[in-house]
């Protein structure tokens, strides 16, 4: 263990007497002085000096969270800071304040003082505190923050609950002659017990359990302990004081060494949490960090590995069996050295030789032979059967197990590379690299070393083959080299290593690592390389040992390559040396065929063995094939009942013939696969026909399919078609396939129908555009609508046949896809201003919405309202936008005038995109000034002021709202009549913002859909209990006018109504029970429908009623028309109404419907 100085700062005439780190490590707090110092860890640069205690200040504790930190003086006030380095609160105590500790779980904060301790948590408004009767010096909460321990200057432990309640009392036996001055709890979490480390001024370490029983012995001190502070894992213990230095211990309190030594007393030492810094504060104001840098201790020999853990303990692990065992030194382990049965270990004061209990390979179980108690200072120590070698610098000694030093060797340079290659028990072997370039061998038994090559740089690793033939070094500037020891010639060089190891069993092959590679080189072949971690420190068989970090591991590496690698060059026999250490059974495999190729039947022989095949006639067999004598191994194959043999060395040889004969009349199946195979290779000796042929007679229509296809031969492949089963599918739908691509639709269809494969003929047709069939198809089998018309709708939309699309996409049940087209032809139509298109569109999208609503009734019915009215609306407007952007209008001013108040009374805040405001009303300004609607033609001018207008009306708008001021102020009379309300026979205004319904009794207004004036229709509504079907017949009755009046009477007497006769004089004139019922009461606000019942209806003449026969979920409507001679027509579609002149002269010039399109000749 090494420490190294990170950073050091002096605080000039100031004491530093605690620290404490933030719990990530970036920051250390300091107290010293009246302040407190911020130092920021990795530089040691200052942070913040944090002024606000009057006195010294003894201690700092930060909380585990990370979000707040205390300190205490000896003015007897504690002050809590934020991680921003604020202070947030201040509490006192009534004496100078000795030390601080947040509990790690509740961050709940102990605050001790020379006559009391106080708990505070930053939820409680008070602090709890508790007298004590000796001066209290240091603190610590347990782990799980459930107990505090004190430590005072009587030489006691109080261990206190949450509450203050003491638990526990510890009492030392120096009593006030040795004070408490530090205490620790181990914060690892592997241990079973809570162990609390205290260090007193009897010059003592002892470790307790919580329950205050001691555990092992007191650790005698030579120095006045200041502080102890544990590694963040609880493995390490760190401890300063009046030595002038900090030492590190182990957490059962054996020293291992010294951290930093100071000029002055260690007062406080810490260290960063997850990590090896370690942070001093001494008496003359320095604070140093240093850095502890653990050197990995340890050994190998073959397939055993001996490490350092934990500074005291030995582990072996054997690489094969990941076997491992602890040995306990308890003391500080220096060196290990393991060779054979043998483990050498030197601590501080002594070396100790363990031996294995048995000579069995896997045996773990070490006990202690020999002890050395004797000091020795080495750079190197290695072990063998009967004696140790001490390296120093140039000089090696051997002792025996006794202590006895036997030989003495003395180099010419410093040893930098040792290590034992066998050899007899007392007469072992090393191999010594030397700085200087040297390279020795040393018999133990011997006094003289021999020299066995001089390089001109310095050895940094070494090996010596299985032999003893072969040497390998890696020298200081990483190049491996290879020598014959016996000629000192340089075999080969390889850049890039850092280690070496030759195969302890196969003379040729090493492994080197370097640069994050493994490399293995068998014999002087290219090196094979794969990618590793960390040193290769052995080789052994197929497994390398590999060093990472401190984990030592055996990597399985598969000695393929090395093996092919001498197959290449027919070196058959090292080849199979190779094999033998590790390789894969198709290796073994192509290792016999090299073998039989070469002629090297010795090696085929025994890898056949290795495989346990033991017939020679059959081995023979093979010999005789590679030979060339090709009858004499058929008979052979054939006496060891081996005939595929045979058959596939004829085949092989193309000696189709002599295989003919061999198999003879006897076997059809072999016959076939003989036909085949013939086949095959006419195939690919490029006579394509004579193969399809050979594979039709052999039955192997796939193939023969296959190649007629691919050269496209149509005539032999509907031949095929024909002549095949209708069950054999996969062929047949092979010939379909190549139909289709050959572009020849007839047969591919003729190919499915004999399949009697639908799905793959309707999608045929639909691929080949020939939608008549498939529509033929789709008659017969309903099941592929979908199938059908989806494609035929995609491919008319692509052809910018939108509304056909449409039409397909509604019949093929994909309702959403209907949906989205007709919005994205009706956002089109308003974007282009086609606003009688986006009418008929909207018009087409209620109709859908309708006939989805029988499925998603509530959102799909205000949907279907919803466009309606947009239709409407856009239909409308189509009549405005010609007015104003086109030169001459069709229509008569009443008809312009009506449709503009038709339009602005149903525009509701929410204008549909596309309709413009400020055409309407200036349409309605022109219309109303011609018709002598002055009053609303002023009103008109006064809105358009309100509104943004296109410059082009702005001078007409202008001259129009003048010369309307020389007019009257009132609308001319014949206009207000027409706005008649034809049930209360109100008369209406002519703009109405209640929208188009009635001003007196509500009851909506039925336009014209063309003139848009208003007809003489009312609706009404069937009683409850009326079914349509029987208003209908009952409509449909004629009655005879007695009986009327007898019905209306009788609903007089009901009390139904109250109607008042004007002609009380005439008796004779009847009055119709409708009329009755249209009556309603005055002044109401809500809109009193007109209901009728069964009497009423009967009353009624057909000619009089019109009816909207609506598909369900919507109910019927019914219109009664109350001048009959007014002759109206509905459309039967649409349901729109029209006065009938002007349906049938619209009818002839569009040929259909002008609203929603229907043609003339349709059937209803």
């Amino acid at each position: 263990m090494r420490a190294v100085l990170a950073w050091k700062e002096i605080i000039r005439d100031q004491c530093v007497y605690d620290i404490a780190f933030k719990p990530d490590g970036s920051q250390v707090i300091v107290a010293a002085g009246l302040r407190v110092l911020v130092y920021d860890t990795a530089d040691g640069s200052i942070i913040q000096p944090l002024k606000g205690h009057k006195d010294i200040v003894y201690c700092v504790a930060y909380a585990k969270d990370g979000k707040r930190f205390a300190s205490g003086s000896a003015d007897k006030s504690i002050i809590i800071w934020t991680s921003k380095l604020e202070g947030i609160l201040k509490y006192t105590h009534n004496d100078s304040i000795q030390c601080v500790a947040y509990n790690p779980v509740t961050h709940q904060l102990a605050s001790c003082s020379s006559g009391d301790f106080g708990l505070w948590s930053p939820e409680q408004k008070s602090v709890n505190k508790h007298k004590v009767s000796s001066k209290i010096t240091c603190c610590g909460w347990t782990n799980d923050g459930q107990y505090l321990a004190l430590g005072m200057m009587n030489g006691v432990v109080s261990i206190r609950n949450k509450n203050g309640e003491e638990k526990v009392k510890i009492e030392r036996p120096g009593g006030t002659s040795s004070p408490i001055w530090s205490i620790a709890w181990n914060p690892s979490k592997d241990e079973h017990n809570d162990i609390l480390a205290v260090a007193d001024w009897g010059q003592k370490m002892t470790f307790y359990q919580l329950s205050g029983k001691q555990i092992g012995k007191d650790r005698t001190l030579t120095y006045d302990p200041c502080c102890v502070s544990y590694f963040s894992k609880g493995e390490y213990i760190v401890m300063g004081g009046s030595d002038k230095q900090a030492s590190l211990y182990t957490k059962d309190g054996v020293r291992l060494g010294t951290i930093g030594e100071q000029n002055s007393w260690v007062w406080t030492c810490r260290v960063k949490p997850d990590s090896n810094f370690v942070v001093l504060g001494c008496q003359d104001g320095t604070i140093a960090c240093y850095q502890l840098i653990f050197s990995t201790v340890h050994g190998l020999y073959k397939d055993r590995y001996a490490y350092r853990d934990s500074m005291t303990d030995v582990i072996v692990q054997h690489l094969i069996t990941e076997q491992k065992v602890r040995i306990k030194c308890r003391d500080l382990v220096k060196k290990i050295a393991i060779y054979r049965n043998r483990l050498a270990i030197q601590l501080p004061e002594k070396i100790l030789i363990y031996e294995l209990y048995s000579d069995d390979s896997s045996d773990m179980h070490y006990r202690i032979k020999e002890k050395i108690c004797r000091k020795f200072e080495c750079n190197l120590l290695v072990v063998c059967s009967q004696h140790i070698i001490l390296c120093q610098e140039k000089r090696l000694q051997c002792l025996s197990f006794t202590s006895v030093r036997e030989k003495e060797w003395v180099m010419e340079s410093l040893i930098r590379y040792i290590k034992v290659i066998g050899g007899p028990p007392g007469r072992e072997g090393l191999l010594v690299g030397l700085k200087n370039g040297a390279i020795l061998k040393i018999f133990v038994d011997n006094p003289f070393p021999i020299t066995l090559l001089k390089l001109s740089t310095s050895v940094r690793c070494l090996d010596m083959s299985a032999s003893r033939n072969k040497l390998a070094v890696v020298d200081e500037h990483n190049t491996l080299l290879v020598y014959d020891i016996n000629s000192k010639e340089l075999l080969f060089q390889e850049p890039n290593a850092n280690s070496v190891a030759w195969n302890t069993q196969c003379e040729d092959m090493l492994c080197f690592s370097g640069n994050g590679y493994l490399n293995i080189k068998a014999s002087n072949f290219p090196v094979h390389q794969q990618k590793m971690q960390g040193f290769m420190v052995g080789y052994n068989g197929s497994k390398i040992f590999c060093l990472h970090v401190y984990s030592m591991s055996a990597v399985e590496v598969p000695q393929s390559a090395p093996m092919y690698q001498y197959l290449e060059r027919k070196m058959f026999k090292e080849a199979y040396h190779i094999a033998c250490l590790g390789v894969t059974d198709s290796d073994w495999r192509d290792l016999a065929t090299e073998a039989l190729e070469g002629l090297d039947f010795d090696t085929a022989k025994k890898e056949r063995k290795k495989r346990g095949e033991s017939d020679n006639e059959l081995f023979l067999a093979d010999v005789y094939a590679y030979q060339g004598k090709f009858h004499e191994a058929a008979k052979l194959y054939k006496r060891t009942g081996q005939e595929s043999r045979a058959l596939s060395m004829y085949t092989d040889l193309r000696m189709f013939e002599y295989a003919k004969e061999f198999v003879g009349a006897t076997d059809p199946k072999s016959s076939r696969i003989l036909m085949t195979k013939q086949a095959d290779w006419a195939k690919s000796s490029k006579e394509p026909r004579a193969a399809a042929e050979m594979y039709l007679s052999a039955g192997e229509h796939l193939k023969a399919i296959d190649i007629i296809g691919e050269h496209g031969w149509a005539d032999m492949l509907i031949d095929i078609a024909r002549k095949l089963d209708k069950a054999e599918r996969e062929p047949l739908s092979k010939c379909a396939f190549y139909f289709k691509k050959l572009k020849h639709h007839g047969y591919a269809s003729e190919t499915y129908s004999k399949m009697g494969d639908l799905q793959a003929l309707v999608q045929l047709h639909v691929e080949t555009r020939h939608w008549d069939e498939a529509f033929s198809l789709v008659e017969k089998h309903p099941q592929f609508r979908n199938d059908v018309f989806v494609p035929y709708a995609q491919w008319l939309a692509e052809n910018d046949r939108f509304e056909e699309a449409q039409k397909a996409f509604h019949k093929a049940g994909r309702q959403n896809e209907a949906v989205k087209v007709l919005e994205q032809l009706t956002h089109n139509a308003v974007v282009e201003n086609r606003f009688n298109d986006a009418g008929y569109y909207y018009w087409m999208l209620s109709m859908q919405c309708l006939d989805i609503a029988r499925d998603q009734r509530d959102e799909m019915l205000k949907k279907f309202e919803r466009f309606q009215h947009l239709a409407e609306l856009y239909h409308v407007y189509r009549s405005i936008q010609r007015y104003t952007d086109e030169p001459f209008s069709s229509h008569m001013p009443e008809t312009l005038f009506n449709i503009c108040r038709f339009l602005l009374n149903n525009l509701t805040k929410d204008i549909p995109p596309g309709i413009s405001k400020v055409n309407t009303l200036y349409a309605l300004a022109k219309q109303s000034g011609k018709l002598g609607a002055y009053k609303l033609a002023r009103y008109s001018y006064e809105k358009l002021q309100e509104l943004h207008i296109p410059s082009r009306f702005q001078e007409s708008i202008e001259l129009g709202s003048l010369t309307i001021r020389s007019k009257p102020f009132h609308d001319s009379e014949d206009l207000i009549e027409g706005m008649m309300c034809y049930r209360c026979s109100t008369n209406n205004p002519l703009l109405n913002n209640q929208g188009s319904v009635c001003i007196n009794c509500r009851q909506p207004f039925i336009y014209s859909a063309s003139s848009y004036e208003v007809l003489p229709l009312v609706q009404f509504y069937l009683e409850e209990g009326i079914g349509d079907e029987e208003a209908v017949s009952l409509i449909d009755l004629e009655v005879p006018h007695t009986d009327q009046r007898d019905a209306r009477w009788q609903d007089m007497d009901n009390g139904e109504l109250q109607a008042l006769r004007m002609d009380d004089g005439f008796d004779d004139t009847e009055e119709d029970p409708f009329t009755a019922k249209m009556s309603f009461e005055q002044g109401g606000s809500n809109f009193v429908p007109v209901k009728v019942s069964r009497s009423v209806l009967r009353s009624m003449s057909r000619r009089d009623v019109l009816i909207k026969r609506w598909p369900r979920p919507l109910k019927w409507e019914y219109f009664r028309s109350l001048l009959p001679d007014v002759s109206i027509t509905m459309c039967p579609t649409c349901f729109k109404m029209f006065h009938s002149e002007d349906y049938e002269l619209l009818v002839l010039q569009h040929n259909c419907c002008p609203y929603c399109r229907r043609p003339i000749d349709e059937p209803n």
